[in-house]
């Protein structure tokens, strides 16, 4: 039995508890688990019981797109927990992690920005970031194996200073999308030890990731405090890079007239 095939097991279950019997016309009764039975998920994705059993608890099987898109629709999935669903059940073997290097283009780059801007690697691993994100963030007062997004945004006290009274709404939005990155590298241990690390550095982190919630990337504002010039408003985005898929750039731009 795959980690992949645990962990969409997994999301499965999260999926169906959350649901409300009464929201889809279904008696209440006296149930001993939230949401869903596993027959009704079934019955509403028109498979058997019995199939829709294995997929919770994770043998090995290979459900059909078709498939997946009934248990989507049965789960009331939204676009991204479908499409997440989705990759987990046509995840192939992948290699060993290995952390990424950034070119030095990327880096040169990166540097002559003059607002804040770094790049992370797949786990998630602050591999290169300019002078104004350094002012803000400070990730050179991390040790360089703690430097990851991750980590730093929730077992770092800075973090919680930077952020202010948003940290907790900005650290379950992390938690949710960093989720489906980790689902289909669950196997690996690079990404198991640093789960680990996270919750043990964070009591709220546990409860979060029960939830199993994914979230899709998306550009935003956010209200940062700035050790020296308080709260600034932010524009964020992230970027992809062309030389290396598994790099992204994000870039935080002033939403006031206010400056670093």
């Amino acid at each position: 039995m795959t980690a992949t095939n645990i962990v969409l097991g997994d999301f499965l279950r999260a999926r169906r508890e959350r649901l409300d019997p009464a929201a889809g016309g279904m008696a209440r009764g006296r149930r001993r688990t939230p949401g869903l039975r596993r027959e009704e998920v079934a019955e509403a994705a028109g498979i058997s019981t019995e199939w829709y059993v294995k997929l919770e608890q994770g043998r090995a099987v290979a459900p059909s797109v078709t498939t997946i898109d009934a248990l989507a629709r049965a789960l009331k999935l939204n676009a991204v927990e479908h499409a997440h669903l989705r990759r987990l059940a046509d995840a192939k073997s992948q290699p060993t992690f290995s952390r990424e290097k950034v070119p030095s283009t990327i880096g040169n780059f990166v540097a002559s920005l003059s607002h804040p801007a770094y790049v992370t690697g797949r786990r998630w691993d602050i591999l290169a970031w300019n002078d104004a994100a350094e002012l803000l963030f400070e990730f050179s007062s991390m040790p360089t194996e703690d430097r990851n997004l991750l980590l730093y945004m929730l077992t770092d006290p800075n973090a919680r200073r930077v952020f202010g009274e948003s940290w907790p709404s900005e650290a379950q939005r992390i938690v949710a999308l960093f989720r489906p990155t980790y689902d289909l590298w669950s196997y690996d241990s690079a990404f198991v030890q640093l789960l680990e690390r996270v919750q043990a550095g964070c009591d709220e982190f546990a409860r979060w990731w029960k939830g199993h919630a994914v979230q899709a990337t998306s550009s935003g504002v956010k209200r940062l405090h700035h050790h020296a010039g308080g709260a600034i408003d932010f524009e964020y985005t992230t970027f992809q890079a062309n030389e290396d898929s598994r790099l992204k750039l994000a870039v935080y731009l002033p939403a006031t007239k206010n400056a670093l």
